[in-house]
């Protein structure tokens, strides 16, 4: 056992790190010219050292076999190494004081720039994406065949999904990801989805093709990486990454023990109470995400005893809103590590390896505050969350980025941080809503939550509505089921608080969507429901079998997935779709994927393995292991051979949407319907025209009225799709209109009036 190291040697004062810094940053820059694959014209402004990587390469460790604490000294200096807080500091040294740096306007968010730029997203899982043969994830992202069937649909940018390297760090080791890749523990590429250049060549391709790139960075939480491991050693200002407790040992009989093989535990209610009775920390929280009995009953975990660089042991509790392997970034303290390792991670994104834009994960959960006495923690909704979202979202478009957040909140938080944080938002509004309007084949909801959002002035145009992603189908409402939750709404002909109808909505859903209804979905925790598009489709449809689809069904749910995705297209925003949406992927069997749901997280049945450009037809899984899932409508090549197939039926649709400017336009009305089926958008586009969107959520043909003040009376109605003229406004401000079950379209109105001549003139 070697002897424990003081504070000096390798652990001397921080100001040597800026005597490094800058001996690295020539390193780096002569490696970077050496390593520069990409035409430096493409970014002309993008200064040359930006490699961190370089930093990471520079010690290789000789691993000797003792301790995983503070007192080996190569076993800490091999986690500097690695560490994201150190990259972001060579990052931050080499880009301050440069002209780059104050190029772009970044007070306010630009939702609309953001829209013009990317319109379209397609949303890419890595874990899900099957490639060619010894083809990495990235390299087929920047596939040439692949933008170009993609330009060719009307889809203009590849929100990637995490691609750095995730999980953690036990001794000499790295362990994998507990979160689908969203625990980062490092600025590197894993080498599972492919390389740093590969990456660069991809934000190639895409701006060929006009298109860009979404990377994502995670303000809220890293994984149990170098960062984490030097925080439990108590090195310099690692601690302050995370919200993590010192317990002195003469309370150590407050915390639960750690079991054999585990490097923390979860408190439990008990020991969280004690632990806030003592002074340590602000215990319970509004919410327990992930809450799984004897698993996570609480949001803090305590560690095992670890020696730090000065020989002493310690133990500490700390904050984990998501799983245990994912501590949370402490957003205010005093060293602001946490913030410096997240912007320079953004930074690494934009201007290193050249994307055009990043989602912000988890980003409403970066405040936290003790409350009145027995009262949960302020935990969401908190200010500072605020305050550092917009420090991100400015940083973002400082070096000409745009930002997008996942804000699972209620409506009035969307719009306090839309007004100075990211530039556009995730549609947790309205996408429950619309799902719920399927089922029941009811739009009043849906139009409950739009109208809403008006009134709380969030613009349609600053949200990404989108169609399936990585994650569950959500339905925690809550706006309604928390910040709303004592308010009185209309609903049904009935007077409900917001609680009352989060429930009666959360309950509709699991009852029509999953059990015997739908054996193949599943409940995920209290978060939503685990299905993809199709499935959710099916089983609102009432398919209990979905191996026995018959001719007729599967041009029912193609019926469907198109009605959703007009839903979602012909609105002002960003339209996002996933692959398994283009190939009509339907839910894994869980036998398949049992061990990854052994502890509850049943999101891994809606993320099956699928083949976009149909390259690899024999595989039975992706390169990472995920099994392929069933396929309705095959890969794109073989779609767009089929005019009814779901992608050139999707590209028309895109088509419309391009053509008149419906993206960058402005909701003006959601009018009352004459059936309840029916949902009606009314939308102002650029010059003063108004589209109207209308679409048939029943199984039932409809033929019914569209009436709102906007309509002005003797306009012609045009349909966008057929070009054919289908109606004229009345007195009564409205027209009638026939739509088949699971329909919709897109209409203009046109206004004749008199020119200078006095002869009549047709403005559309």
């Amino acid at each position: 056992m070697s002897e424990p190291t003081t504070s000096e040697g390798i652990f001397e004062a921080d100001a040597l790190d800026v005597e490094e810094g800058q001996e690295t940053a020539a390193a780096t820059e002569q490696a970077a010219d050496a390593e520069i694959s990409y035409d430096e014209q493409f970014y002309p402004a993008r200064p040359k050292a930006l490699r961190p990587i370089a930093r990471r390469r520079q010690y290789l460790a000789t691993r000797p076999s003792f301790e995983f604490d503070g007192r080996n000294a190569a076993y800490v200096e091999w986690l500097r190494n690695q560490a994201m807080l150190g990259d972001a500091n060579t990052l931050a040294r080499q880009l301050s004081g440069q002209a780059s740096m104050w190029q772009n306007s970044y007070a306010h968010p630009n939702p609309r720039a953001a829209v013009e730029r990317a319109p379209v997203w397609f949303t890419a899982y890595p874990l899900s994406f099957i490639t060619q043969p010894g083809q990495s994830f990235l390299s087929a992202l920047g596939d040439e065949g692949m933008w170009e069937a993609f330009r060719s649909i009307g889809i203009r940018a590849i929100h990637t999904g995490p691609v750095k390297l995730a999980g953690g760090i036990s001794g000499w080791m790295q362990t994998p990801s507990v979160d689908g890749h969203f625990d980062r523990i490092s600025m590197g590429i894993d080498p599972v989805f492919g390389d740093e250049d590969e990456f660069r060549r991809m934000c190639e391709v895409a701006a060929e093709h006009g298109g860009t790139i979404i990377d994502d960075i995670v303000p809220g939480h890293t994984g149990k990486g170098a960062d984490f491991r030097l925080a439990e050693m108590n090195f310099r200002d690692y601690p302050g990454i995370y919200h993590m407790v010192d317990i002195p040992e003469e309370d150590w009989h407050l915390l639960p023990d750690v079991p054999e093989g585990k490097d923390s535990v979860n408190l439990s209610p008990d020991a969280e109470q004690a632990l806030q009775k003592a002074g340590y920390i602000i215990g319970r929280l509004q919410r327990v995400i992930f809450y799984e009995p004897g698993v996570k009953e609480t949001n803090w975990s305590a560690t095992r005893p670890i020696v730090d660089t000065t020989g002493k042991t310690r133990r500490w509790v700390y904050l984990h809103y998501f799983k245990a392997g994912q501590p949370s970034i402490n957003w205010l303290d005093p060293t602001f590590a946490g913030m410096r390792l997240v912007v320079g991670d953004a930074l690494h994104s934009l201007v290193d390896l050249g994307t055009g834009a990043l989602r912000l994960d988890a980003n409403g959960f970066l405040g936290v505050e003790k409350s009145a006495e027995e009262e949960p923690g302020w935990s969401e909704g908190h200010p500072l969350s605020e305050a550092a979202n917009q420090l991100i979202g400015s940083m973002i478009r400082k070096v000409g980025g745009f930002s997008f957040q996942e804000l699972n909140l209620t409506i009035d938080d969307i719009k306090a941080t839309s007004e100075s944080g990211p530039d556009l938002s995730y549609d947790f509004i309205t996408r429950p809503a619309y799902h719920f309007a399927l089922v029941t084949g009811d739009t009043e909801f849906l139009r409950l939550t739009l109208r809403l959002s008006k009134e709380i002035g969030v613009d349609q145009a600053s949200l990404v509505h989108a169609l399936q992603n990585h994650d569950e189908l959500t339905y925690e409402l809550m706006h309604f089921a928390a910040g709303h939750r004592d308010d009185v709404f209309e609903l049904g002909g009935q007077e409900m608080t917001g609680a009352q109808i989060a429930e009666h909505v959360q309950q509709t859903m699991r009852e029509r969507l999953t059990g015997e209804n739908a054996p193949y979905n599943s409940v995920f925790t209290m978060n939503g429901i685990a299905c993809t598009t199709v499935s959710f489709i099916m089983a609102t449809l009432g398919i209990q079998d979905p191996d026995a689809l018959t001719p007729e069904q599967e041009a029912q749910v193609l019926d469907a997935h198109i009605l959703l995705s007009m839903y979602n297209a012909l609105q002002p925003g960003v339209f996002a779709l996933s692959g398994w949406d283009l190939t009509g992927i339907s839910v894994l069997d869980r036998g398949t994927v049992g061990e990854l749901i052994a502890q509850g997280d049943t999101r891994w049945i809606n993320r099956g393995a699928h083949d976009i450009m149909g390259t690899s037809p024999d595989a039975t899984a992706s390169s990472s292991g995920m099994p392929r899932a069933r396929s309705l409508y095959g890969p794109l090549p073989e779609q767009l051979e089929n005019e009814n197939s779901f992608a050139r039926r999707l590209q028309r649709i895109l088509a419309v949407r391009e053509e008149h400017g419906i993206a960058t336009g402005t909701l003006l009305d959601v009018p009352d319907v004459s059936h309840r089926g029916l949902l009606v958008l009314v939308n102002g586009l650029a010059g003063g025209a108004v589209e109207i969107t209308v679409l048939n959520f029943s199984d039932q043909d409809i033929s019914g009225s569209v009436r709102s003040t906007h309509l002005p009376p003797g306009a012609s109605v045009r349909d966008l799709f057929s070009g054919e003229t289908v109606g004229q406004v009345d007195d009564l401000h409205s027209f009638f209109i026939d739509l088949p079950a699971y329909q919709g379209t897109a209409l203009l109105l046109e206004v004749e009036e008199a020119d200078d001549a006095g002869s009549p003139a047709t403005e559309a």
